[in-house]
């Protein structure tokens, strides 16, 4: 039996090498055209990008004379501006008008100081939140380089911070003003990078290009456009930098295109693409003699695939499967709209795209915790998160997520359920608006119902400087045969016209009151002294005090407490709980009652309670219940917005307003209280408002 075995074995291995042979030549011919195929793509990939290298250098040149363009064109501008002082405003204001680019400009003497200055009004004032003394040092380089060349320079580029947290970028023309001889001033003009990337990017050339000025390591100073929120830029960017040359400084002007460098992906599908059909086509031979076998079964679980996938793609709640190591394994279409990816963008990706950059360490860590073996797989979970679109934009999301089960039981990943949360963020932003409208109207109200009592205060200084004038051309008028001698007269008028200064001063302290009492618009919380807001809310008590004889006392604590508020808004709580308190002992307490009490405590919990009493009849039952009602109010006179917004402006605080109705020791009552309390922010001491009692002006 062995002979036979053996040579059928050699036959058998006889027969294998020519199939070998066979399958190896395949294989080599296959590799060669893999090759050939490969070296091809990136020859193509290579021509490709040396064209998009170029157009992107001829784009960057463009952009540079285009730049120079605009600094010449200002430098012509700030060349005319020097002469005569007479109208120097007026055309330094057409200059800021006409060229959007310049944010500033100045007129120095010989030793560089400051005489005159004119700033845009297109934009904040450059030098609010640091002095322009602070960063002089480039203009004053500048002014001394242009009166050695006696011509025009320019200063190194410099970062000027703003209020909002951001900055600018800046740089400063010089040009020496002629015909003065030694004593010549100068001219200076400053310029924003921004402004000036801005106006060359409106350029059809510039369509689908990012330009910016950078310095000598890559650090950018000043980009055309606002950079995407969310977004990073790629690495594989197409650049090119271009110096611009100005008198006295260089500027490196960088192009970023859009595009980026051209890919292989239409080729690479292309040929995937012939290469799966080819499978395919082997696959479908092989495989025809099965299909009637699997027809009956694939005809089932395409109907049951088919249910499944109707129902979940008609659900408007995002649906997302992931394996144990965190990649996508599905999504639904809901999910892709709310994200803005396609399922092949998502699935298997990881990260995944719809995380923000910056929450990536965040977003790691908690998945590594749930990866942990101390987790519990069978514990669900709902949070809420922030996820990114496709374009960069950020919204909220809240996500319930629960362990995902085979057949077997076994825990092979999770399933989300992702609602997003925009509209209801939406709805819950225009709702603050409106409440910010409703504070708007109240304050705007409080103002027109003290119409009546700021004509009345104006009415006695008004009076009193009409009685000194008359006397003045009285006594300027007298009859030659009584007229007075001038070293009589002159200390009559004198005193007549000193008065009529101090009663217009008085009238103007009255107006300016009420004036900054409504433009002040700030809606930043800061740290501030009790005192101070009472003394900005005084001038404005004092004016319905006066009316109606009521004194008023401050009851403050030493050392006087500081808050964290907003300063404009708490005024206005103070403004319409003492006009309250006020307008409540008008017709119901004796004259010798109407006091009206501010007082100021620590509280506790590191809060400041603030409290208003008047000496009035107190709140009824009834009137206690619709109290912070909206549009409910006790006098005819009285919109009832007062008291909503004095509560919701408190809450927003984080806290409370309430009242006590004051009694005497029989019972009676003889006041109420209305008390509010604010965070502190350290008992520091400041200078404080005279605690004494301050009596109505008799003037």
């Amino acid at each position: 039996m062995t002979p036979p075995l053996t040579a059928q074995s050699a036959s058998a291995t006889a027969a294998r090498w020519p199939r070998l042979r066979r399958a190896g030549l395949w294989g080599a011919l296959a590799v060669l055209l893999l090759a050939a195929q490969l070296i091809s793509l990136l020859l193509t990939l290579h021509y490709r990008t040396s064209q998009a290298q170029r157009g992107v250098d001829e784009h960057v040149l463009a952009g540079a004379t285009e730049v120079e363009r605009l600094f010449e064109r200002d430098l012509h501008a700030v060349l005319a501006l020097p002469g005569g002082s007479g109208d120097w405003a007026r055309r330094a204001g057409e200059l800021l008008l006409a060229h959007a680019e310049v944010m500033r400009v100045e007129r120095r003497d010989a030793a560089l100081n400051v005489v005159d200055s004119a700033d845009t009004r297109s934009r904040p004032r450059l030098f609010r939140t640091l002095r322009r003394a602070d960063l002089d040092i480039e203009a004053e380089l500048a002014c001394r380089s242009a009166g050695r060349r006696h011509g025009p320079a320019w200063s190194r580029s410099y970062f000027v911070p703003q209020a909002d947290g951001f900055g600018v970028e800046v740089i400063d023309l010089c040009v020496a003003e002629a015909g003065r001889g030694s004593d010549a001033g100068f001219v200076t003009a400053t310029l924003s990078l921004h402004e000036v990337l801005a106006a060359a990017s409106a350029e059809p050339w510039a369509q689908g290009a990012n330009l910016s000025f950078v310095e000598a390591d890559g650090t950018m100073l000043a980009r055309g456009g606002p950079a995407p929120k969310g977004a990073v830029r790629p690495a594989d960017l197409l650049r090119a930098m271009r110096p611009v040359d100005l008198a006295g400084t260089t500027l490196q002007l960088q192009l970023e295109s859009e595009s980026g460098r051209p890919t292989l992906l239409p080729d690479v599908v292309t040929a995937l693409v012939i290469a799966l059909s080819l499978t395919l086509f082997a696959v479908v031979v092989l495989l025809a003699r099965d299909v009637q076998k699997r027809s009956r079964v694939e005809r089932e679980l395409a109907e049951s695939l088919a249910f499944r996938k109707a129902m979940e793609d008609s659900v408007v709640t995002g649906l997302r499967a992931r394996d144990l190591e965190g990649r996508i394994t599905y999504v639904n279409p809901a999910f892709c709209n709310m994200t803005g990816f396609a399922a092949d963008d998502l699935i298997g990706r990881w990260p995944p795209p719809y995380w923000p950059p910056e929450q990536l360490p965040e977003y790691e860590r908690r998945h590594r915790a749930r990866l942990s073996p101390e987790a519990p797989p069978e514990a669900r979970e709902a949070f809420e998160t922030i996820f990114i679109r496709k374009g960069g934009a950020q919204f909220p999301a809240m996500i319930f997520e629960s362990p995902l089960l085979d057949s077997d039981g076994r825990h092979t990943g999770w399933m989300s359920t992702v609602l997003d949360l925009s509209a209801q963020r939406s709805v819950e932003e225009l709702a603050r608006q409106q409440q910010e409208r409703l504070q708007a109207t109240a304050r705007l109200a409080t103002v027109g119902e003290m119409a009546s009592l700021l004509s009345h205060e104006l009415n006695q200084p008004l009076a009193a400087i009409a009685a000194y004038a008359t006397g003045s051309l009285n006594l300027i008028d007298e009859p030659p045969g009584h007229a007075r001698p001038a070293a009589e007269l002159q200390p009559m008028l004198r005193h007549a016209v000193q008065h009529i200064a101090e009663q217009a001063e008085r009238a103007g302290r009255v107006i300016k009151s009420v004036h900054d009492f409504v433009r002040r618009r700030e809606n930043t919380r800061e740290a501030v002294g009790v005192d101070r807001l009472v003394e900005a809310v005084l001038p404005l008590v004092r004016l319905q005090a006066h009316k109606s004889g009521t004194r008023i006392e401050i009851d403050m604590c030493k050392p006087v407490p500081r808050v964290v508020c907003d300063r404009a808004m708490i005024e206005q709580v103070l403004l319409n709980l003492t006009r309250n308190g006020i307008q409540a002992m008008e017709h119901l307490a004796p004259a010798d009652e109407r006091v009206l009490t501010l007082r100021m405590r620590a509280g506790p919990g590191q809060r400041v309670v603030i409290g208003v009493i008047d000496g009035g009849s107190g709140v009824d039952a009834a009137a206690a219940a619709q109290l912070y009602t909206p549009f409910f109010t006790t006098r005819r006179e009285g919109m009832g917005l007062g008291l909503s917004v004095c509560r919701t402006i408190v809450e927003q605080h984080a806290g409370t307003l309430d009242f006590e109705n004051l009694r005497r020791p029989g019972g009676e009552v003889c006041g109420a209280e209305f008390r509010f309390s604010l965070p502190a922010a350290g008992s520091v001491a400041s200078p404080a408002v005279d605690t004494s009692v301050i009596g109505v002006d008799s003037t």
